[in-house]
Formats: structure tokens, sequence, C-alpha cells
């Protein structure tokens, strides 16, 4: 385990929110490892190996926590957490933060009491349906059966959906995406409802993904990003900003390949230099060693390298970048200055 303790800094945060960030700080220095909660097995997001390692897009949030804290991304212990039990584990303190696909929304950032500590990916609901059933529109959908996820956004944006367009449903409910892939493949439903990029993931895994037709409407916004307690600020900033490391790595060109030898020496440019440890004290800010973001960078990659490896074109799943692009390129994503 690294020494990265900063009492200074967190003295200056003010002695209530700087209690809270200890805590969890202390506690996953003092456990040496950070416990996170992920989805029950979604391809490409989260989900085991062959050899009982956890993978995916998701998982690599998890993994730049564990390097940002003890510069050593395998620091992480992973908790399967279905949609009824994945906020319940975060508010009692069984997981340190979740990172499992789910959506930003009011009242889970309020009601709920819960701080989502940026965007991952951004997403929306979509329809997935047998080709057999000959449908090319979710409007044509009238008196179906659906396989929903109870507990989730998806559950009231389908709601909203068939209420706008005057039609009616029939609701199978499934505890999680293994049991809505069941249901749907032995034809309990019609229609199987969730993340665009979840039917993307499902659908790379079916026998003949060809039998089955992702439906052109997408009916809501779904940011989805890894998310901490309520005032737990210290840890909120060590989360947010770990996300924000792999994002601006990408748009300042510093890569898993190149990024010890731009560590080595402070380069031209002073944003990648106060983002890599050269220049600056970054880290010192929120409790960690200057090389924080470097490690995160050279153990998991930046956030291109961890989207084409899990998701993207080349992938059986196959997803373009889209609204994942980086804003120079004509995406959402986006930053905040590393300085």
């Amino acid at each position: 385990m690294r020494n990265v303790i900063a009492v200074g800094a967190m003295a200056l945060a003010g002695l209530g929110a700087g209690a809270a960030g200890a805590s969890t700080l202390d506690e996953v220095r003092a456990r040496g490892a950070v416990q996170c909660g992920v989805s029950t097995g979604l391809p490409g997001f989260s989900f085991t190996k062959a050899d009982g390692d956890w993978d995916g897009f998701d998982v690599a949030v998890c993994r730049a926590v564990a390097a940002a804290v003890f510069g050593d991304a395998t620091k992480v212990r992973f908790t399967p957490a279905t949609s009824q039990v994945r906020f319940t584990l975060l508010a009692s303190g069984e997981v340190d933060l979740l990172a499992r696909n789910t959506t930003w929304t009011f009242s889970r950032d309020t009601d709920l009491k819960f701080e989502f500590t940026g965007v991952n990916y951004y997403d929306g609901q979509g329809f997935m349906v047998p080709k057999a059933l000959g449908v090319t529109s979710a409007k044509e959908l009238n008196g179906a059966t659906v396989c929903i996820q109870t507990g989730t956004t998806t559950e009231l944006n389908l709601a909203d959906f068939f209420r706008a367009n005057g039609m009616i449903y029939d609701p199978v409910p499934v505890s999680d995406d293994k049991e809505a892939q069941q249901k749907y493949l032995s034809n309990a439903c019609d229609v199987y409802t969730t993340d665009a990029s979840g039917l993307a993931a499902v659908r790379a895994t079916f026998q003949d993904p060809s039998a089955h037709v992702v439906l052109p409407e997408i009916v809501s916004k779904e940011p989805l990003g890894p998310l901490v307690r309520h005032g737990d600020h210290e840890w909120g900033d060590i989360v947010r900003w770990s996300l924000n490391a792999m994002i601006a790595a990408e748009e300042l060109g510093v890569t898993s390949a190149n990024v010890a030898e731009l560590a080595a020496a402070a380069g031209d440019n002073p944003e990648v230099n106060r983002l890599l440890g050269t220049e600056g004290a970054l880290g010192a800010m929120i409790g960690l060693e200057a090389d924080w973001a470097a490690q995160i960078i050279a153990q998991v990659g930046n956030y291109g390298e961890a989207f084409e490896t899990h998701l993207g074109p080349n992938t059986a799943i196959g997803l373009e970048r889209g609204l994942n692009a980086q804003w120079t390129d004509g995406g959402l994503l986006y930053a905040p200055p590393f300085r």
C-alpha cells in the first residue's frame, strides 16, 4: 500500500466534509482494496472471464480508482448487484462505489442521497424483438408482453412511452439481465427492453443474433455513471477525477503505451504535465500520490482504449462511439480542466 495520507488537505477542506471523506478512504486503505458494486453480468460492461476475474467497461472504472489510491489496479473486490439491491449495498456501506450501468436521475441524486461522479456512457432506452414478429417500430407493440427489470428507470420509461402513444402492454418482471435473456429467448415475452448498449451486448451473445432486431426508437436519455454516497466529498472527488483522468488522457493523446515516456520528464504541454504529476500538486489536493493519474492510464488505459477494448466495433458488442466520442469529435465526452 502506498503512503497517501493528506491530513492538511482534509483540514483545509472543512471538518464535516473531511471526516466523511476520510472515513471511506481510511476504510479502503485499511481493507487494502476498493469494494465495487457491479452488474451481475452484462457483456462488455461487467462480466467474469474464464479464470473468474472480472472485466469490462464499468469494471475499468473500479480498477481506475484502485490504481489511483493504491497504484495497483488489481486491488478491487467486486460485489455483483441486481437492480433491486444495488442502492441498498451502497447506502449501507457494503460497497464504496457503484459502477454498474446506473442512470443519473434527479431522485437518485437527491432523494436517495447519492452523488453521481460523472458519466462514463451516454445511452438511451431501446427495444429488441424477434425478427419473426415482423415489427419495424416500437409504435407497433400495442398489446405486447415486455420483459422488464423492476426498480429501474427502464421500467418507468416503458410506462411513459406506452402511455404517451396510447398503447398497452403486459409486463413480465425480471430481476436482472440474465433472467431477462432467458425469458425472452424462451418466448415468455415478445419484447426485451433496456439501454441500447445493453441490447447490443445481449444480442451479441445469442446463438443467432440476426434473428433479433433492435428497433429504431430511442425513448429516453440514460447518462450512466459511477456513484458514491452523499457527503463523502473527498471520496467522491477521487472517483470523479479518476474517470476524468481517463477522459482527459484520450483528448490529450496520453495512452498506456506512451504514458511512461511522457511522465519521465515534463514536456511542452502544461496540462499533460499536471495530469501526470510532473508539474503542480494535483495529487496532494485529493490526498493521492503525484502519479495517481499516470497509474490509471498505465494500468487501465485512457477512455478510448477502454472503450475499444470492451465495447468498440472490433468487439462482439460492436458499438460505435456516437455520443460517447470526445467533444472535439462531435460527441458529448468532456473532462473539466486539470489545473
